[in-house]
């Protein structure tokens, strides 16, 4: 019987998704209701002592595959030191917490990086603690964890700027942000106020999340609609088929779909600067808690 990956009881998944969650709220200039949650569930409680379970593996540097094979023997081990009823009600208390302060659709709905990996952790640990193994299951939860230890890439160098600016008290850490903030609004102040939305909304989402794919496809909406009253305006054969074929390319997103650069690009109707954004705050922000749970 097979162990089936949940993830709700995944330690890991969960820790790394309030980490994403409060990037979020702090990116919105909100309170961020995970920061408590994180604190209450994860510091000195088994849930925190679980996930540095995870985390033996997730930050374990390029190991031989006899090291490897001895990382995961360890996780097993420690595995029994855990009563699984008290991690069990953790995370279900955990999940009522979460539910308080937001929608679990959209919560669950950001991307995790090493999700494989992680719910191939999860599995492993269930399915030792199981009464009815699946070898199969085992063997292909163990070679993927192995693979991961003995093949990984090299985690790139954090870059001096951003753990410089981890090191600041908070008063210089408002300092620096509001700057940061200033400059940013700078080079954006040639766009639009709805050019500028979709830029925030973008950013606020951190990743790929329902919300923001429902702000896309509203956009769409409102353009093709837009498009479609001023074609009945013109008379001009030709200007209704080119506006014709612009409505055409917009498209609303699919539950499965990801939202990218190229679909905010378009529902920003081709904007001449084509515009990145790249954020740190989230990979910060978890070296932080992490060293929190230190602690532990």
């Amino acid at each position: 019987m097979k162990i089936k990956h949940s993830k709700f009881k995944n330690t890991g998944i969960l820790f790394e998704l309030l980490v994403r969650q409060i990037t979020a709220d702090t990116l919105k200039g909100i309170d961020s209701p995970a920061i408590d949650i994180l604190r209450e569930n994860f510091v000195k409680t088994q849930l925190g002592r679980e996930y540095k379970l995870y985390e033996s593996i997730l930050k374990s540097k390029v190991v031989s595959e006899a090291r490897a094979n001895s990382i995961i023997a360890t996780l097993f081990e420690n595995s029994r030191k855990f009563s699984r009823t008290t991690l069990k009600k953790q995370k279900y208390n955990l999940i009522n917490e979460i539910k308080k302060h937001y929608k679990l659709e959209e919560f669950f709905g950001s991307k995790v990086n090493n999700y494989k990996e992680i719910a191939a952790i999860y599995t492993l640990i269930e399915s030792f603690h199981s009464e009815k193994l699946n070898l199969d299951q085992i063997n292909d939860n163990k070679v993927t964890i192995l693979e991961f230890l003995t093949k990984k890439e090299k985690l790139i160098k954090q870059e001096p700027i951003i753990e410089e600016f981890s090191g600041y008290d908070k008063d210089l850490r408002t300092l620096t942000y509001r700057v940061l903030l200033e400059k940013f609004n700078d080079k954006y102040d040639s766009l639009s106020k709805e050019q500028k939305e979709i830029l925030k909304e973008f950013i606020y989402s951190v990743d790929s999340k329902p919300a923001l794919r429902e702000f896309y496809n509203e956009k769409v909406s409102t353009l093709k609609n837009i498009l479609s009253e001023t074609s009945n305006q013109i008379k001009d054969p030709a200007t209704k088929i080119k506006i014709t074929e612009v409505a055409k390319l917009l498209t609303e997103l699919n539950k499965t779909d990801k939202v990218d650069n190229d679909n905010l690009r378009t529902s920003k109707r081709n904007t001449s600067s084509k515009w990145r954004t790249n954020i740190n705050l989230t990979k910060c922000l978890k070296r932080h808690l992490q060293k929190m749970l230190k602690k532990n």
